[in-house]
């Protein structure tokens, strides 16, 4: 595919670079000649200087023969422009647009046809302080990501000596946690994923485990793998930026929150955005006295969201030196990230990876319904919607043993009744039923099916199984 990125910041270059690493045709538009040299030197792609609402410049970066365009410059004024000239003057089949301002959603008449021309809208802020949320719900799980309209969850756990699956193989799961059902689809050890899971792979202490599961079932779950956290009640955020304040607004009502922010007028600012109960400190995450004064050590979970990696990093380690239950980092630089996943901080994000799915589900090729990014870009969780019959396409009519899935990609699940028999979408009344997939469960025309896939290179062989032959009618 032939896509057109609009933007070399943080956003934009992680967005090229998972492009990049699947064989794209990309092309970067920046205003900053060095930092196009910079990603050039790094990644097999061509940069173009330049205003990329300018016509001109769009046709030098060739976007008349571009599949899409995505615009992650750091305004939203360029970046809904940029769309709309993309989409008028060029004819761009898609048109993506990072827009921070929730006046812009997706569906809004003002980015229709008729307006800017966008097709997906992405929020990186948004899209952070959701998945911060989803962990803060469950303190337990490394990742937490839903599917088929929220009926479906992979989890990402790490096991602990005591739980009931622990030390036990997989084949025993049905005896351990009777009338839970689940399906464990990657196993990392060590930061190396096991070979084919069969029931006689064993979860060991250490591990981080995979698993999908119907998401009514999380708790039980999560249980399963290791002794249940207390819930967080106490939150410490360290940065008052636009995520920390998204996120002090969504949890204030069954947390108790303080944020630390350096900068005196941001301060004053969050304190008339905020509810009067949260505590809004003006002073430096970094600082040992601070944090002991504010009783770090009686914080459920510390989550530093500053917009520099040391300052995360350092004001992490020191929370959990002095006593925070357990800590997270948003860190943008993924080697950073890969380095301190896993040691004093529990766990590490990068804000990027969290919208990288949003993004993939407009290049995957097939009827995709979700992408998500995992452990920092190396696997991916995909939901595609079967279509045709077992004449036309390899997954409709056929038992998953019989589908061809490359070695280590795992069916986890399927959610039947999303869809009625003619392919439009089932209506409210609708009772979808999850099905945790087996070897010999059959894949139906329409289903949703959720396939977990251990490394990047399998999802063009993934991808195939849903394409539907040219002779299927629709």
């Amino acid at each position: 595919m032939k896509i057109l990125i609009l933007g070399a910041g943080r956003v934009g270059e992680s967005v090229a670079e998972s492009l990049v690493s699947e064989r794209n045709d990309i092309t970067v538009i920046d205003t900053d000649p060095a930092r196009l040299r910079a990603l050039q030197d790094r990644l097999d792609l061509r940069g173009v200087v330049g205003n990329g609402i300018q016509p001109s410049v769009l046709r030098d970066a060739g976007i008349e023969d571009t599949d899409m365009l995505i615009s992650c410059a750091p305004q939203d004024e360029t970046n809904l422009v940029a769309c709309k000239v993309a989409k008028d003057r060029f004819n761009v089949q898609t048109t993506i647009a990072r827009v921070r301002s929730p006046e812009f959603q997706d569906g809004s008449p003002m980015l229709g046809k008729d307006g800017f021309g966008v097709d997906k809208v992405i929020c990186p802020e948004q899209s952070l302080t959701a998945y911060i949320r989803k962990l803060i719900e469950y303190p337990e799980a490394l990742q937490v990501l839903e599917f088929a309209q929220g009926l479906v969850s992979l989890i990402a756990v790490r096991a602990v000596a005591g739980g009931p699956l622990v030390r036990h193989s997989l084949a025993e799961i049905p005896k351990l946690v009777p009338g839970i059902e689940m399906r464990i689809v990657a196993i990392y050890r060590q930061d190396t994923v096991l070979g084919q899971l069969d029931g006689d792979t064993g979860i060991e202490p250490g591990d981080e485990v995979f698993v999908l599961a119907a998401t009514a079932n999380i708790d039980a779950v999560l249980g399963a793998l290791r002794a249940r956290d207390q819930p967080v009640r106490r939150l410490m955020i360290a940065g008052g930026g636009k995520v920390g304040l998204r996120l002090a607004r969504q949890v204030n009502d069954s947390c108790q929150v303080k944020i630390i922010e350096p900068v005196r007028v941001r301060c004053e600012y969050l304190a008339t955005e905020l509810p009067s109960d949260v505590l809004v400190l003006q002073g430096d995450s970094t600082d040992e006295d601070l944090l002991s004064d504010e009783n770090v050590d009686q914080m459920d979970l510390f989550v530093a969201l500053t917009s520099d990696d040391e300052d995360n990093i350092m004001s992490c380690l020191l929370a959990k030196r002095l006593g925070a239950k357990r800590v997270l980092a948003v860190i943008n630089r993924r080697a950073y990230a890969d380095l301190v996943q896993g040691t004093q901080i529990d766990i590490a994000i990068s804000p990027s990876h969290t919208v990288i799915g949003e993004l993939l589900a407009y290049v995957r090729r097939g009827d995709v319904e979700a992408v998500h990014s995992l452990r920092r870009g190396a696997a991916e969780a995909l939901e595609a919607i079967v279509r045709g019959d077992r004449k036309s396409c390899r997954m409709a009519g056929r038992r998953i043993d019989e589908v061809g899935l490359p070695k280590g990609a795992q069916v986890g699940a399927i959610v039947r009744g999303l869809h009625r028999s003619d392919g439009s979408e089932a209506g409210a009344d609708a009772r979808p039923e999850v099905i945790i997939a087996h070897h010999d469960t059959v894949i139906q025309t329409h289903d949703h099916v959720i396939v977990f896939v251990p490394r990047k290179r399998m999802m063009r062989e993934v991808e195939k199984l849903f394409q539907v032959s040219a002779t299927f009618m629709f």
